[in-house]
């Protein structure tokens, strides 16, 4: 099919600090999980891509890592891809949570000073504040503070405004063909994908500093009409952290395989062999060459 001559195509970067809700509002826009969602902060490791196509635009959202001071490498790692997404990029959403005091990171801040591109700073969970009263003080409050293309409250999670948030984006897009075919969702493989699913039920199922010591890849991934096998391997840093993963008698680690492959055969319907194995890593947040090895540029 041709594509008309007004089609508009273009990047837009969703930044904000951990548990505003970047990842809950891609997915609503792209209706699809492709991020994964827990109440624990930094669940979101990675830069991620989800695609809304239509017959007059398709927007590229970017999911990215929640803007925080780092602690270790991995961290540091995380904010090295945000502030690359900075770059290439043709609008920001910059999400606040609407339960939160109205503060701007010191990244925002620079980001204000120097950028000349569209940003509309979207006030989050205005489902959690008592009245539409308090929703109008809030974005005067935010009014008074910044000056941004607009201040749009919305609840990602009921879709509550996310409409109207992509009517307001298209018209600042460039004219530009598809960059991507129209069956595409995101630039992640399925492979990735996979991996992050069962990292989000070790994040639900784990307390402490387990889900961030934790990282998961996918060893095989074989395919059939209506089988999927997943070979998955969990690293931990310490022993002690490996028997907390397994459990007594491999318990808990069955927990999480129940979990993570029902979670998988909603996501790939169809149903999924998923088999999972556990080895320490040591300190390998820390470790550029297996940060490297583990898909962090």
């Amino acid at each position: 099919m041709p594509v008309k001559n007004d089609h508009r195509a273009g990047f837009v970067t969703i930044i904000g600090k951990p548990n505003v809700g970047k990842s809950t509002l891609m997915n609503q826009l792209v209706g699809e999980r492709l991020s994964i969602i827990t109440p624990k902060a930094q669940t979101t490791r990675h830069s991620i891509c989800g695609i809304v196509n239509t017959d007059d635009f398709q927007i590229i959202f970017t999911d990215t890592p929640g803007i925080l001071t780092p602690a270790y490498t991995l961290q540091r790692v995380m904010m090295h891809m945000v502030e690359r997404e900075l770059i290439a990029t043709d609008v920001f959403l910059w999400m606040v949570d609407a339960t939160e005091e109205p503060v701007i990171p010191s990244v925002i801040q620079s980001l204000l000073a120097k950028n000349k591109k569209p940003i509309f700073l979207i006030i989050n969970k205005i489902d959690l504040l008592s009245n539409p009263d308090v929703v109008d003080a809030l974005v005067a409050q935010w009014q008074a503070q910044v000056s941004v293309t607009n201040i749009i409250p919305i609840a990602a999670l009921q879709g509550l405004q996310t409409h109207h948030l992509l009517q307001e984006i298209v018209p600042h897009l460039p004219q530009h063909p598809p960059y991507y075919p129209p069956d595409i969702i995101s630039d992640k493989s399925e492979r990735f994908l996979a991996a992050e699913i069962v990292r989000e039920k070790i994040f639900e199922h784990y307390h402490q500093e387990i889900p961030y010591a934790v990282e998961v890849t996918i060893d095989q991934f074989k395919e059939t009409i209506a089988l999927l096998r997943l070979s998955a391997t969990i690293y931990v840093e310490r022993k002690s952290q490996k028997a907390i993963v397994i459990g007594k008698n491999g318990a808990s680690l069955k927990q999480v395989g129940i979990a993570a492959r029902k979670a998988l055969e909603q996501f790939f319907c169809k149903q999924v062999f998923l088999e999972q194995h556990v080895k320490v890593l040591p300190d390998w947040r820390n470790q550029s060459n297996i940060l490297h090895r583990l898909g962090y540029e």
